[in-house]
């Protein structure tokens, strides 16, 4: 890394903003494959281990004169963790269920046809709760549509019990893309 070494106080920026790219990549990647996207994620580990190697190699050339190097690097690390996290979830891959605990009556009719009439596909499962009888409204979806649907289901129910969890396989049914 000859070329860097006169770098002066630009070599800061260069740490700072590359270790904030790597990191915030890798934090996709790994989404991605968990998500069972592995051909895109195995195309992103590719320019994701570049960018480590040439930023951690410009670390560790000089971190024993030079110390800020290595807070650079590690706040740098710290901040591309949060804007992974941010960036996958402004992303939304993959698919989701949202399971709603609603009273069986007419305000959980009215959110069972406005959630069908703006293309959610709900199975009602019949159930007894503390209180009497219950319905479970199961939705799988495009994780991006959960906001839409967690809207709607405020506007009819803002006490309903509402449980979102992240699917990995999901085969058959009904979602729009």
């Amino acid at each position: 890394m000859n070329f860097l070494d006169n770098a002066g106080i630009w070599i800061y920026f260069i740490i700072f903003f590359g270790k904030i790219l790597e990191v915030t990549v890798a934090t996709v990647r790994v989404v991605l494959i968990n998500r069972g996207e592995k051909k895109i994620g195995s195309i992103i580990a590719f320019f994701e281990i570049l960018i480590w190697l040439f930023i951690t190699g410009t670390v560790l050339e000089g971190f024993q004169d030079d110390i800020l190097r290595v807070i650079v690097f590690a706040l740098a690390f710290a901040i591309g963790n949060y804007l992974g996290s941010w960036l996958e979830n402004k992303l939304a891959f993959g698919l989701s269920s949202i399971q709603i605990i609603v009273s069986n009556n007419e305000q959980s009719h009215v959110l069972l046809d406005d959630l069908r009439q703006n293309d959610f596909a709900v199975t009602i499962i019949k159930g007894q709760g503390k209180d009497g009888e219950r319905d479970l409204m199961v939705l799988h979806l495009l994780r991006k549509r959960i906001p839409e649907a967690m809207e709607i289901i405020h506007s009819h129910l803002e006490n309903a019990v509402i449980i979102v969890n992240d699917v990995k396989t999901l085969k058959g049914g009904y979602i729009k893309k």
